[in-house]
This record gives C-alpha cells, structure tokens and sequence, in this order.
C-alpha cells in the first residue's frame, strides 16, 4: 500500500502496489490506470507500507521488531500520535505511538494463523483529530519446519490375492503436512518402507504400495504387517517425518487340487439293501478355501456308474456313495468304484500347475443274504385257455428259482384269497396250473390268481407272482394298396413313447397288435387318460409308415370286469396315414392274469365296448382338406328325418331299438329327442377342459327320457308287460338275453322271484 500527501495534509491518497516495504518522503511508486497503461510520477513527499513479515515460533526474551508506520507529515515533534486497530491489536501487537514501531509481544504459530489484518491511523496529538485516513495492511506469520507428516487414517489394512505378479496394485498410503506448502520445501512428503521391504514397496511420490514378489503363498504366510514411512523436506537431511502400520491380508486362489487322503477306501454292504440306501463317504482335502474349496464327486469306470452313484454333501464336501441298481451277490461279490473328486471353480490363470482333480477306489463288499424265489418273466404271464377246457386241463405253467447259492428247489401254491372259488389247481413241484372248474367266458372273461413260491424245507418269505397283467385290446390296419406277396404290417411304440412304462405291444403274427398292461394296477386317482402313440410300417416297396396315437381310459370295475363308472369317453388321435392304421378307443378296467378264448360270437352279439370303427381312406397329408369324405362320420347319430310311407323303407334300414323308440302305432319316426342329446353333449365335451384340442371319437350310452315308474332300468314302461313286446332286448348282445327272458311274453316268472 502506497500513501502520500498531495498539497495539504488533509488530502491523503491511497492506491494499491506490490511493495513489501515502507519508504518516506520522495519514492517513486508504479500505478496501474483503469486504461492498463503504466505510468511514472515521482512523488516528493508520502509514505509507503503494505505488509509485514514476521518469524513464526520466536523464542526470544524481548518483543519482536515487526516493522515501522510513518507520515510524511511527521517533523518529529512528537506533534503525531500513531495508532492500530484490528486483529491481535494491543495484545498480540503494539506500536510505539511516537515512533510507529510495531513490535510483536506473543509467539506466533502459523499452523494456528497464517496472518493478521489491521488498519493504521496518524492523528494530532493535540486534538486527537485523524490526519488521514485510515489504511488497512497485513502482518504475515513466516512458516518454518515445525510440523511433522502425519497419516490421519492409519493404521491401515489392505489385501492382495496370493501369487499376484510382481507390481500389483496393494493400496494407497498418505501422509499430511501441517506447514506451509508455498514456501520452501517443508510440505514436501517422500514415502519409505521401514520394515516389510523384501516383500512390498512404496512409491516415493504417490504412496502407492505395491508387491516386490511373486510367490506370495496364503498357505504359507496369509498376512504381513510393514512399517511406511512420511518424511517431509523432500526427504533432505533435517526433514521431520511420521510413520504409520500397514496389515496386507493374502487372500485365496484355488491353486490347490483336491487330494484323498487315501487311495483306496473299504465298504460293506448286504445284497438286500435297497436303491438309495448310503453305502459310505470319503472326502478330499483343499489347501485353498472359501468357495475355492467346493468340489463335485464323480464315477469314472462304467461298471461302479451302472450300480452306484455318488453325490457330494454340500455341508461337510463329503462323497456320499449310495446304491443306484440291486446288487447281487451271487453275480458279483466285490465292486471296486473309481471316484474322482473335482474342484467346482477352476481358475484358468493356475491351469498350468496340474490337475485339479484326484482319484480313489472304493472298494465295496457285497454280503449274501436268503432270498425268496424269483418268478420268470418276474412280471407274470397271461394265459390263455378255451371256455369250452375240460376240467383238469392245462393252463400254463410257471417258473421260480432260487437266486441264492444254494438254488434250494421252489414249491408252489396259489393265494386262495384270489381263487376263492378254486377254480384252478397247481402242482406244487412243477408250477403246472389246471383247471378246477369248467369256465365260462360269459360269467367271467378272464381271472386273476396269484401264486406263491417259497423255497423247499425252510421257512423263507414266500415269493408271490401277483400276474396282474391284462389284455386290453387287439388293433388292425388297412391299406388300400394291394402287393403281390399280401400285407405285412410291423407295429412299434412312436419313439416319444420308448420310455412308457405302463403298457406293452403284443405281435399276434396276423397283421394285428394287441396291447396290455405292463404293471400290476391303475389308479383313476393318479391319472385316467394314457395316450400311447403306436407307429405301423407295411412291407413295401418302399416301406411306408404312419403313427397314430391310442387313448386309454382307465375305468371302475366290478369284480367280473364290467364297467360300472367312467369320468369320460375315451377317445382317440390320429395323424394323416398312408398304409392306413387304425385307431380306436379303449376303456378298460384294472388286472387280469388269465384271457379266456371264447368262440367268435356273430356281430350281433359281440359287446359294443369291444367294436372298433375302422377308417381305410387315404389322405393326401395335412393340408389336403378335401381328401376324406367327413360326413360319413357326422352322419354316425345324425339321423335324417324319416317320413311314414306305404314301404317303410327308411325305418326298416334303422336298427330295431330304433324303429321301436321313434316310432308310436305307425306315425311319422321324431328323431328330435336324439338330436337335442347329442347337441347337449357336443357342447359338454366342447366345454370340457379334459378332452384334447383335436377331433376325437366320442361314444355316448343314451337311455331315452325318464320313466314314468321311477324305475332305474333303461327301459321305458309305456305299458304292462304283457302289452309291450321286449323280444329286442335279445339282439343287443348276451347280457342282455336273460334280461329279455324276464319280459318276454308268455314267460312265466320263476318261483320266488
């Protein structure tokens, strides 16, 4: 700051400079105009002083000379009072009213303040009237190397994965000065290591850590604790400095295969231990940890993958060994089991060390154990036998054997409980089944007994061959094309159905197929629709083939076989065919071990669950619309309206349950009735969530309109019995003949009934 006099005293001018002294009197003062441009006056008289400096941490006795205000003014009469205001004013400094001396009375810290501002005043002694204005200027506080570095947020802790490359990034250390950073080097930090510097360094400048080696091993040494240190004048002789405690934990890499302790491990286990029962564990070690550490178990050799299987307990890592197939102690008594541990989480920058992977052999001991007889097929046989069979003859005849060693000879019985009525015998050494009774196809179509076969002289558990296995059904095909050499048709389960458990393809060897059962019970419960696709190939040339899908209902039965209770019609889907196959419905109820053969019945007679509707038009394949005539189908139950005439042709080509229900005493046939049933069943199996997206074939049982006596017989009562003629009831099949001899007229009733 530059003050001066101009003219009188009392016209004191202050303007802005750079000079870091004071001068009285005559001084040339550079200004600068609000134009930039620079000019030079010489000014005779003012006085010039800006801002002080003063030595922080000053140790003396006397008060420190911090420097002097003066006025040009001042003839040194002592007529001038000199006087200061401000910050530290008359405490921390004082000034010398006569002289303008300013004197500091108290140590300065400039890490505590860096400068202090305060304003300077001359005025008459005499009459204490300011002889200028006030002007402002600044003692600063002059730093020296008083303050230490010091790391504000250690001690700290940092990680590095183990066998990281030399170079690699730990962490970043920093250290502050309290000093001046502006002046001299008092602030300047340089960074060294005092202990740990074999393993880690420390960038001079930045205070970044980094490792010094490569072969950091966790299992080795997980941990490491340095000593960095701050120095400040850049490190020169006399710096002061600080130091802080660095922990650089190691972390884990999986560069640890997984090892058995042993390699060869020894188990027992009873031939009669069933599927999943735990054989054994075995662990392997890891070195690493963490997830590093997961491994999975594995069967390497074919025959222990056939008989057991391994899983890995995700607790304890263990290798839970278990039986995957019945073992057998007479075919094998001693299974070695090569079992391969793996690490889950490979890490491909470690490949080069080895192997992940280590083996063992489990060596697993079969022990024997007495048991029953086994049937041959174990899932029974169907056997088939004439109606007409003279008592005594043969059945069939069935096979058990002694698994065991010893081969003890089997006896045979069958379970009464299932042939309550003894209808068939068996020989108790050869398995030979006879018959009882003469049979009847009519009463029973087919039975179903279990044999029991116990090893001879013990008291073993008994082996029961329960045969609950049916034949639900014979399927054929037609093809409109005429070889040479005749038809042959091969029939197959589609390849979507290999894996279909429940039922099985019979080659009869005449071009048809016949399907049954292959488990020894149904439940409705469980599931009530089966679709089984079946493809059929002809013989050619070229072979041609086509699938078509069967749908079996499963259906309540009475003890005879006789449905009493169905959720739905089964139906049936089919694909485009070119030999042309058959496709039909199947509703069939639950077992049956013996078929019996009855003699072929006219189409009158045969049961109409048995009937197959069979379709031999060829299509042109899915998108031809227009290849099969539909409406031979429609027209099944779409019964034409039929006119009374002279010849009553059209109702004489209607069935005779028909004619009799349309028609009164020779009126116009009203087939509304049946039209307004099949409409409401249309509808329900459209509204059935149940029945698939596709056509399909339904079949209805239509018992007429309710009966005036509240009876439950599907039979209308319009009269007494001896004015209706029920001779009809003959031609619709056996079960229905004795029902007709109760009706028939001139039939009289049995005693007692």
């Amino acid at each position: 700051m530059v003050a001066h006099w101009r003219g009188r005293a009392s016209a004191l001018m202050v303007t802005l400079g750079v000079l870091h002294c004071w001068c009285w009197g005559s001084c040339h003062v550079e200004r600068t105009s609000e134009k930039s441009t620079v000019s030079h006056e010489r000014v005779k008289r003012g006085w010039v002083w800006n801002q002080f400096f003063v030595v922080e941490e000053y140790t003396g006795t006397e008060p420190l000379y911090v420097g002097k205000i003066h006025s040009d003014s001042d003839e040194g009469d002592g007529s001038i009072k000199y006087t200061i205001s401000g910050e530290g004013a008359g405490t921390i400094f004082i000034i010398d009213e006569v002289t303008g001396d300013i004197h500091a009375t108290e140590r300065l810290d400039r890490e505590e303040k860096a400068f202090y501002t305060l304003r300077a005043q001359a005025r008459d002694r005499q009459t204490d009237a300011p002889l200028e204005p006030e002007s402002e200027f600044v003692i600063k506080v002059q730093d020296i190397n008083d303050s230490e570095p010091k790391f504000l947020e250690g001690p700290y802790i940092g990680s590095v994965a183990e066998l990281s490359p030399i170079g690699t990034s730990v962490m970043k250390v920093m250290a502050s000065d309290a000093d001046d950073p502006t002046y001299g080097s008092s602030a300047r930090i340089v960074y060294s290591v005092l202990d740990g510097e074999k393993f880690f360094s420390v960038d001079r400048q930045t205070g970044v850590i980094r490792t010094a080696v490569a072969d950091l091993d966790r299992e080795t040494q997980d941990r490491y604790e340095l000593v960095v240190k701050a120095t400040d004048m850049a490190g020169q002789m006399g710096g002061l400095s600080g130091s802080t405690t660095v922990t650089i934990v190691i972390t884990d890499v999986n560069d640890n295969p997984p090892r058995f302790p042993q390699k060869m491990y020894q188990f027992s286990v009873s031939e009669g231990a069933s599927v999943g029962t735990s054989v054994g564990r075995v662990v392997a070690t890891d070195a690493d940890m963490g997830e590093n550490t997961d491994m999975s178990y594995l069967i390497k050799d074919e025959e222990g993958g056939e008989l057991f299987k391994v899983s890995t307990d995700g607790d304890t890592q263990e290798a839970v060994i278990t039986i995957k197939k019945p073992l057998d102690f007479e075919k094998k008594r001693t299974h070695n089991v090569v079992v391969e541990a793996v690490n889950k989480h490979v890490d491909p920058r470690f490949v080069d060390l080895g192997s992940f992977r280590d083996q063992t052999i489990v060596r697993v001991s079969v022990s024997d154990t007495d048991e029953p007889p086994i049937f041959f097929p174990p899932t029974g046989t169907i056997m088939e036998v004439q109606e007409d069979a003279k008592q005594g003859a043969l059945v069939g005849i069935v096979t058990a054997k002694d698994p065991d060693m010893d081969n003890v000879p089997v006896r045979y019985s069958i379970d009464r409980s299932t042939d309550q009525e003894q209808i068939f015998n068996i020989d108790a050494v050869t398995g030979a089944i006879t018959l009882g009774k003469i049979l009847d196809r009519e009463t029973a179509g087919w039975h179903n007994i279990t044999v029991t076969a116990v090893e001879a002289g013990t008291s073993s558990a008994p082996s029961k061959a329960d045969r609950r296995v049916l034949l639900i059904h014979t399927i054929s095909v037609v093809d409109r094309d005429e070889p040479q050499s005749g038809h042959r048709f091969y029939f197959t389960l589609a390849p979507e159905a290999s894996n279909n458990r429940h039922f099985a393809l019979w080659d009869v060897k005449d071009n048809t197929v016949g399907i049954r059962t292959q488990r020894s019970g149904f439940n409705r419960q469980e599931q009530n629709v089966y679709l089984l696709p079946i493809r059929v190939v002809d013989s050619g040339p070229p072979a041609l083939s086509s699938t078509g899908t069967f749908t079996i209902r499963v259906c309540g039965c009475d003890t005879v076989g006789n449905i009493q209770s169905c959720n739905a019609t089964a139906f049936v889907m089919s694909a485009a065919l070119s030999p042309g196959a058959l496709i039909a419905l199947l509703v069939f109820c639950i077992g049956c071990i013996i078929l019996l053969k009855g003699q072929r019945m006219s189409e009158d007679e045969e049961d109409m669950r048995d009937n197959v509707i069979k379709y031999n038009d060829e299509g042109g394949g899915e998108q031809d619309t227009q290849a099969y005539d539909m409406s031979a189908l429609r027209s099944l139950y779409d019964f034409p309206e039929v006119k009374s005439s002279e010849s009553g042709t059209d109702l004489r080509s209607l069935p005779q349950w028909i004619q009799n229900r349309v028609t009164g005493d020779g009126g116009a046939a009203d087939f509304s009735l049946f039209k307004g049933y099949i409409r409401k069943k249309v509808e329900q199996a459209d509204a059935d969530l149940s029945v698939p997206p596709y056509d399909s074939f339904q079949t209805y049982a239509f018992e007429g309109s309710s009966s005036p006596a509240l009876s439950l017989s599907s039979i209308r009562t319009l009269s007494n019995t001896s004015e209706q003629d029920f001779s009809y009831l003959s031609d619709w099949g056996p079960r229905f003949r004795q029902l007709a001899g109760y009706y028939a007229p001139g039939q009289p009733e049995e005693e007692g009934s």
